[in-house]
Protein backbone atom coordinates (compact mmCIF):
# COMPACT_ATOMS: atom_id res chain seq x y z
CA UNK A 1 0.00 0.00 0.00
CA UNK A 2 1.30 3.13 -1.20
CA UNK A 3 2.51 6.09 1.81
CA UNK A 4 -0.73 8.60 1.13
CA UNK A 5 -2.83 5.31 2.13
CA UNK A 6 -1.05 4.56 4.85
CA UNK A 7 -1.38 7.72 6.45
CA UNK A 8 -4.77 7.82 6.14
CA UNK A 9 -5.53 4.52 8.00
CA UNK A 10 -2.97 5.97 10.86
CA UNK A 11 -4.58 9.92 11.30
CA UNK A 12 -6.42 9.43 14.65
CA UNK A 13 -7.92 12.10 16.49
CA UNK A 14 -5.70 12.93 19.68
CA UNK A 15 -6.94 14.61 22.85
CA UNK A 16 -4.05 13.65 25.12
CA UNK A 17 -0.83 15.52 25.17
CA UNK A 18 2.93 15.54 26.00
CA UNK A 19 4.23 18.75 27.30
CA UNK A 20 6.83 19.01 24.68
CA UNK A 21 6.57 22.68 22.18
CA UNK A 22 6.03 21.72 18.24
CA UNK A 23 9.23 23.37 16.40
CA UNK A 24 7.84 26.63 14.49
CA UNK A 25 8.85 24.97 10.81
CA UNK A 26 6.88 21.73 11.23
CA UNK A 27 3.71 24.17 12.05
CA UNK A 28 4.40 26.30 8.91
CA UNK A 29 4.83 22.87 7.21
CA UNK A 30 1.48 21.87 8.34
CA UNK A 31 0.32 24.97 7.35
CA UNK A 32 1.38 24.82 3.90
CA UNK A 33 -0.18 21.42 3.06
CA UNK A 34 -3.10 23.62 4.11
CA UNK A 35 -2.98 26.05 1.24
CA UNK A 36 -3.25 23.05 -1.11
CA UNK A 37 -6.02 21.44 -0.51
CA UNK A 38 -8.88 21.72 -3.03
CA UNK A 39 -10.76 24.84 -3.40
CA UNK A 40 -13.66 25.95 -5.52
CA UNK A 41 -13.04 28.11 -8.51
CA UNK A 42 -9.77 28.26 -6.82
CA UNK A 43 -11.18 30.78 -4.60
CA UNK A 44 -8.50 29.96 -1.44
CA UNK A 45 -11.03 32.11 1.10
CA UNK A 46 -8.81 30.55 4.02
CA UNK A 47 -6.54 32.11 6.61
CA UNK A 48 -4.77 29.80 9.74
CA UNK A 49 -4.12 30.97 12.85
CA UNK A 50 -1.52 29.47 14.79
CA UNK A 51 -1.47 29.64 18.61
CA UNK A 52 1.03 28.47 20.63
CA UNK A 53 0.78 30.67 23.56
CA UNK A 54 -0.59 28.73 26.59
CA UNK A 55 -2.82 31.67 27.80
CA UNK A 56 -4.41 32.06 24.74
CA UNK A 57 -5.09 28.41 24.43
CA UNK A 58 -6.23 28.03 27.61
CA UNK A 59 -8.93 30.90 26.82
CA UNK A 60 -9.76 28.58 23.61
CA UNK A 61 -10.20 25.77 25.70
CA UNK A 62 -12.81 27.59 27.57
CA UNK A 63 -14.84 28.55 24.68
CA UNK A 64 -15.15 25.80 22.57
CA UNK A 65 -17.43 23.66 24.13
CA UNK A 66 -15.92 20.01 22.75
CA UNK A 67 -12.30 21.55 23.15
CA UNK A 68 -11.27 21.34 27.16
CA UNK A 69 -8.53 19.44 25.89
CA UNK A 70 -6.81 22.48 23.90
CA UNK A 71 -5.74 23.82 27.32
CA UNK A 72 -3.30 20.93 26.88
CA UNK A 73 -2.04 20.91 23.46
CA UNK A 74 0.83 22.42 22.07
CA UNK A 75 -0.52 24.28 19.57
CA UNK A 76 -3.71 25.31 17.51
CA UNK A 77 -4.25 26.61 14.15
CA UNK A 78 -8.05 28.14 13.71
CA UNK A 79 -9.10 28.17 10.57
CA UNK A 80 -10.95 30.97 8.57
CA UNK A 81 -12.60 31.56 5.53
CA UNK A 82 -14.15 34.42 3.72
CA UNK A 83 -17.63 34.20 3.81
CA UNK A 84 -17.74 32.66 0.05
CA UNK A 85 -20.19 30.45 -1.65
CA UNK A 86 -18.21 27.45 -0.72
CA UNK A 87 -15.86 28.57 2.00
CA UNK A 88 -17.43 25.45 4.09
CA UNK A 89 -16.02 23.13 2.06
CA UNK A 90 -13.07 25.10 1.17
CA UNK A 91 -12.04 25.62 5.01
CA UNK A 92 -13.01 21.54 5.63
CA UNK A 93 -10.98 20.75 2.87
CA UNK A 94 -7.84 22.63 4.25
CA UNK A 95 -8.73 21.22 7.91
CA UNK A 96 -8.57 17.70 6.71
CA UNK A 97 -5.03 18.85 4.99
CA UNK A 98 -3.47 19.70 8.50
CA UNK A 99 -4.72 16.63 10.37
CA UNK A 100 -2.94 14.48 7.56
CA UNK A 101 -0.09 16.93 7.30
CA UNK A 102 0.15 16.70 10.82
CA UNK A 103 -0.17 12.64 11.72
CA UNK A 104 3.00 12.36 9.14
CA UNK A 105 5.30 14.75 11.08
CA UNK A 106 4.32 12.41 13.82
CA UNK A 107 2.09 15.07 15.32
CA UNK A 108 -1.60 14.34 17.22
CA UNK A 109 -4.30 16.45 15.80
CA UNK A 110 -7.66 16.70 16.84
CA UNK A 111 -10.79 18.66 14.81
CA UNK A 112 -12.75 20.97 16.92
CA UNK A 113 -15.96 22.00 15.28
CA UNK A 114 -16.29 26.02 14.28
CA UNK A 115 -19.09 26.83 12.18
CA UNK A 116 -22.17 27.57 13.51
CA UNK A 117 -21.36 27.00 17.27
CA UNK A 118 -22.20 29.38 19.73
CA UNK A 119 -18.70 30.09 20.39
CA UNK A 120 -17.56 31.44 16.81
CA UNK A 121 -18.46 35.06 17.65
CA UNK A 122 -16.12 34.66 20.86
CA UNK A 123 -13.32 32.92 19.02
CA UNK A 124 -13.59 35.71 16.31
CA UNK A 125 -12.72 38.04 19.08
CA UNK A 126 -10.12 36.60 20.28
CA UNK A 127 -8.12 36.24 17.26
CA UNK A 128 -9.02 39.48 16.42
CA UNK A 129 -10.43 38.05 12.88
CA UNK A 130 -11.37 41.01 10.31
CA UNK A 131 -15.24 41.14 9.85
CA UNK A 132 -17.01 38.87 7.68
CA UNK A 133 -14.58 35.77 7.94
CA UNK A 134 -16.36 32.70 8.99
CA UNK A 135 -14.64 30.14 12.07
CA UNK A 136 -14.65 26.72 10.31
CA UNK A 137 -12.83 24.89 12.58
CA UNK A 138 -10.06 25.04 15.46
CA UNK A 139 -7.26 21.98 15.16
CA UNK A 140 -5.43 21.24 18.17
CA UNK A 141 -1.92 19.84 17.96
CA UNK A 142 0.58 18.32 20.24
CA UNK A 143 2.93 15.19 20.67
CA UNK A 144 0.78 12.45 21.65
CA UNK A 145 0.83 10.97 25.21
CA UNK A 146 0.54 7.41 24.18
CA UNK A 147 2.76 6.93 21.07
CA UNK A 148 0.10 3.79 20.08
CA UNK A 149 -2.41 6.79 19.55
CA UNK A 150 -1.40 5.89 15.62
CA UNK A 151 -2.75 2.26 15.84
CA UNK A 152 -5.23 2.08 12.85
CA UNK A 153 -8.83 2.41 14.38
CA UNK A 154 -11.49 0.10 14.17
CA UNK A 155 -13.13 1.20 11.28
CA UNK A 156 -16.48 -0.58 9.35
CA UNK A 157 -15.73 -3.25 7.16
CA UNK A 158 -15.72 -1.71 3.33
CA UNK A 159 -18.12 -4.46 2.00
CA UNK A 160 -20.82 -2.78 4.67
CA UNK A 161 -20.73 0.89 3.21
CA UNK A 162 -19.48 0.51 -0.48
CA UNK A 163 -22.48 0.28 -2.84
CA UNK A 164 -22.42 -0.60 -7.07
CA UNK A 165 -24.28 1.29 -8.96
CA UNK A 166 -27.27 2.01 -5.99
CA UNK A 167 -27.78 1.74 -2.44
Amino acid sequence: MNDLLKLLRKRRSIRKFQDKSIPESDLESIVDAARFAPTARNAQPWEFVLIIKKNKLRELAGLAENGSFLDEAAACIAVFCVDTKYYLEDGCAATCNILLAATALGIGSCWIAGDKKPYCPQVIKLLNAPSGMKLVSLVALGYPQDRSAFNEPVKRNLKELMHWEKF
